[in-house]
């Protein structure tokens, strides 16, 4: 009981489960880089510029609220959350990056073939996004349900 226990808290590699080959890295199978320019982004830059993007919308929000009268709770939430759909939907399609990613010098592409995501597959990651638990389950390749999902991938400027 005590090793079996040992091994769940200790994680797949205590079992002697790989996820990744040795010698290969995040994104090696998307045809990405190891390091430097267009490289993989770990989870911690991608948390910083999406609670950026969501402070952006929260100011877009406030604005729209601004001009209705006693807004309601639902109201508020929502011009936010639109507001971040439409940052996503606006963005990622002309220059690949939003507010926050552009601080942290990052940038979604397409994989493979590393160009910009078209309308319809922003939008669809933004809703992903908004629904925020596809985005807490990554790949071996630090990706995303919501990146997986439309073919992208966030890598470094």
């Amino acid at each position: 009981m005590a090793r079996w226990t040992g091994t769940w808290l200790s994680g797949l590699g205590a079992a002697g489960v790989t996820l990744r080959p040795a010698g290969s890295w995040p994104g090696e199978r998307l045809g990405l880089t190891q390091s430097g320019s267009g490289s993989v982004v770990g989870f911690g830059p991608r948390l910083g510029a999406v609670v950026v993007d969501l402070l952006v919308a929260s100011l877009i929000g406030g604005l729209i609220n601004s001009f209705i009268a006693n807004p309601s709770f639902a109201t508020r939430q929502g011009a936010s959350t639109g507001a971040l759909v439409l940052i996503y939907t606006a963005l990622l399609p002309t220059s690949g990056q939003t507010v926050g990613m552009r601080l942290m010098r990052l940038r979604v592409v397409a994989v493979p073939g590393g160009g910009l995501l078209s309308v319809g597959r922003s939008f669809v990651r933004a809703l992903l996004v908004v629904l925020t638990i596809p985005a807490l389950f990554t790949d071996r390749d630090s990706r995303g349900l919501h990146d997986k999902a439309v073919g992208s991938a966030v890598v470094r400027v």
